[in-house]
């Protein structure tokens, strides 16, 4: 009781108001473009693997509609209620990280024990660990906000709470959905204030444990060179790469149209999840791609005006997470796409077929979207 009567003194000089349309349409805008064009970009392989060519489709509106619902409820719930369960939900999010690793509960799909579930019904907690970071930070750093710039008393808590999730997710291993939780409590953790001189030491040991992470499995040596030239095995690891350049290629200005993809009929490969955007530039061409990314830029500036205008630390740290966590995974998923990083196995947010990450960002929006309602912009 007495910590709603303290957020109720904090939210007091900002009254509530109507939730951020603008955000609301672009989110809505950009489910319903990944909708249409995951059906475009699985009907070929849905239709032979399971003689339905909607088959992913309906899978992907089912979750659409859960996460859309979740998305709306959350916009209703005051944001900082979140704060008294935060470490709930850590415990939670890391104990689920444990349940995948087991053999027999965890899931394995594409060289990767990373989902937990019943039959046809499976989660990846990997991708709610994300979340649940961002929630459990946003408290830590509001509450501790005179010691970040106190590398012991700080800095290294921080960092050892955040490594150490990322430590369990690679035991699945989980490279991409790592890199992104990473990154995201990265930006948290320097817009609190921390000292750039401590961030350029753990920088190198970054890039030096980076580095032993890559040499440590074949498979990202081969990603890596695969990068550099993936002609030097264009039917192994440089395989998705060249196909899906094959894909953006032919779009030109206009695209081929859309349904009229070439590279979904069995080159590209799962074209559904993560190169979606490429089927998109495929078929929608330069102007189609130009259009989603503007879109995702409208929804990072909504977001940035959000945090800034925010009515206490806490509601500003979870906005500036959610909206890292959006941009972070949109820079690596397109960076994949056109060849400009290595594969990473990360998904395009609102359009890549999923349903944990799909629910989990419609979740992170309602957050958003409960912050703009006492935010001042």
């Amino acid at each position: 009781m007495a910590l709603i009567k303290l957020s109720e003194v904090l939210i007091l000089p900002y009254k509530k108001s109507t939730p951020d349309f603008i955000l609301i349409f672009l989110t809505l805008g950009l489910l319903a473009i990944g909708l249409i064009m995951v059906y475009s970009a699985s009907a070929i392989w849905a239709d032979y693997k399971f003689d339905d060519s909607f088959f992913f489709a309906k899978r992907q509106l089912f979750f659409a509609g859960v996460g859309v619902i979740a998305m709306f409820m959350i916009m209703n719930m005051e944001y900082w209620t979140w704060r008294s369960w935060a470490k709930v939900i850590m415990i939670i999010c890391f104990c689920l990280l444990i349940l995948v690793l087991i053999p027999g509960i965890g899931m394995v799909r594409n060289g990767s024990r990373s989902w937990i579930g019943v039959g046809a019904f499976s989660i990846q907690p990997s991708e709610f660990m994300k979340l649940a970071m961002i929630v459990f930070l946003a408290k830590y750093l509001s509450e501790r906000q005179k010691y970040i710039t106190s590398f012991k008393k700080g800095l290294l808590p921080t960092l050892g709470i955040v490594f150490s999730a990322f430590g369990i997710i690679m035991l699945q291993p989980d490279l991409g959905t790592g890199t992104v939780m990473v990154g995201t409590c990265i930006i948290m953790i320097f817009i609190s204030g921390a000292r750039i001189s401590h961030f350029v030491g753990l920088g190198l040991i970054g890039v030096l444990g980076f580095v032993g992470l890559v040499i440590s499995a074949p498979y990202r040596i081969k990603r890596i060179t695969s990068f550099l030239d993936p002609w030097s095995d264009p039917l192994g690891s440089g395989f998705q790469i060249i196909q899906s350049l094959y894909a953006i290629g032919p779009g030109g200005l206009f695209g081929l149209g859309l349904g009229e993809s070439r590279q979904k009929f069995f080159y590209l490969p799962e074209p559904q999840t993560d190169f979606i955007f490429a089927i998109l530039a495929e078929e929608l061409g330069f102007i189609g791609g130009s259009v989603v990314l503007l879109l995702f830029a409208l929804l990072l500036w909504r977001g940035i005006r959000i945090a800034l205008g925010a009515p206490d630390l806490y509601g500003s740290f979870l906005a500036v997470g959610i909206i890292s966590m959006v941009a972070i995974q949109v820079m690596i998923n397109i960076g994949v796409v056109t060849g400009l990083i290595p594969v990473t196995g990360i998904t395009l947010p609102f359009l890549s077929y999923g349903g944990s990450s799909l629910t989990l960002m419609l979740m992170a929006m309602g957050v958003l979207l409960n912050v703009s309602r006492y935010s001042r912009y």
